[in-house]
């Protein structure tokens, strides 16, 4: 039976000093994380909007976002596995102080450029994010497959509660 889930996250992009859209694939990565249960690496800074279909789209203050982030690692000690995930579109507006170039060029610090949020799935979580197959499952062992799993799970959960199964109730805590 198909599943039926709703999650939409909007940000508006206003053009201010720190609203905007940059936060949508951190976002997505958050949920799909909630919903596999698997862990996001916590060395990586995320920034990036998307579109509906999955590609990334560049963001303003990419060298502000890169430096601050650096500066957090370098006062906490580089070991090579921090970085920050941008969009791929924002390359060529890359103009970093030189301590931070150094870094890249040394290895110490990353900076992982994705032109779709599947490519950001595999650095974050070390997992592929999964093909869909003539079935309509995804892939074995890959994080949507994880995703989809869960959400039918909880299918089953709320379709047991409907017909009035207790399965699963907590004790309220005394």
């Amino acid at each position: 039976a198909p599943i039926s889930l709703s999650a939409s996250i909007t940000f508006e992009q206003l053009y201010g000093m720190i609203e905007g859209d940059s936060a949508t694939c951190a976002e997505l990565y958050a949920l799909l994380s909630a919903l596999s249960g698997v862990p996001v690496r916590q060395g990586i800074a995320v920034t990036g909007s998307m579109d509906q279909n999955g590609a990334v789209q560049p963001i303003g203050g990419v060298n502000e976002k890169i430096e601050g982030f650096f500066d957090l690692c370098r006062l906490r000690g580089l070991d090579g596995k921090q970085g920050v995930l941008i969009p791929a579109r924002n390359r060529r507006n890359l103009v970093l102080k030189e301590e931070v170039v150094e870094a890249v060029r040394e290895g110490t610090f990353r900076i992982l450029v994705i032109d779709r949020v599947e490519e950001g799935v595999e650095a974050l979580m070390g997992l592929p994010s999964g093909e869909i197959g003539p079935e309509g499952e995804y892939t074995p062992g890959s994080l949507y497959r994880m995703v989809m799993d869960r959400i039918g799970e909880l299918r089953e959960a709320v379709k047991g509660q409907e017909h009035g199964e207790e399965k699963g109730k907590r004790e309220p805590a005394d």
